[in-house]
């Protein structure tokens, strides 16, 4: 005899796969390391500052 299934979990299990193979391909195609976010991050607040440095303020 065959085993009783139940149709709505294997539903959902179906949609989990589905779902989590969608964000590892989002995930290798527009995804960053939080490092690499956070260095990117730090470069731009250095940048601003150096540029900032050099401007004059009016007298």
């Amino acid at each position: 005899m065959a085993d009783i299934i139940n149709l709505r979990t294997v539903k959902k299990q179906v949609a989990r796969k589905a779902a989590r193979a969608k964000g590892d391909e989002n995930a290798v195609k527009f995804g960053r390391t939080k490092a690499e976010r956070a260095l990117e991050q730090a470069q731009a607040e250095k940048s601003a500052r150096d540029l900032s440095a050099h401007k004059r303020e009016p007298d």
